[in-house]
């Protein structure tokens, strides 16, 4: 069994987390000064960034984003594909829950790409049948 380390961060190794967004498919853009940038901003900022770390090495991460009294939603979980499926995911999201319910915050959602959504029912989470995403076009 793997001896992950799930830490809480505000700062981390932003390029270790750019790859990780890369890796994703989630950042299209080489790395630059001004990403790193990006990266310390979103690390700083989100309610709650979790990093999953094995031998020294970041190899996943996850992060909520909430006003901390009424919601939260879950984003950006991702682990390197040469880790995927030893558990790393599940840690990070136990990880981020549970900071989560300890700041009473009780309705937690989050948009799963298609493909894992029994990843999501097995901790916990139920399809929002009666909703919609959207997001703002150009």
């Amino acid at each position: 069994m793997l001896q992950v380390n799930y830490k809480i961060v505000q700062e981390t190794d932003t390029k270790a987390i750019l790859e990780l967004y890369q890796q994703a498919g989630w950042w299209q853009s080489e790395s630059s000064d001004n990403d790193l940038d990006i990266i310390a901003k979103i690390v700083a900022n989100s309610f709650c960034f979790v990093i999953a770390i094995l031998d020294s090495k970041i190899v996943g991460m996850g992060r909520a984003i909430s006003d901390g009294i009424s919601d939260a939603y879950i984003q950006d979980v991702t682990v390197q594909k040469e880790y995927r499926g030893k558990g790393i995911g599940k840690g990070i999201m136990r990880t981020l829950i549970k900071f989560l319910k300890e700041n009473n915050l009780k309705w937690i959602g989050l948009i799963s790409e298609p493909g894992y959504e029994s990843f999501y029912q097995g901790l916990g989470f139920k399809v929002m049948t009666s909703y919609t995403p959207f997001l703002l076009s150009e």
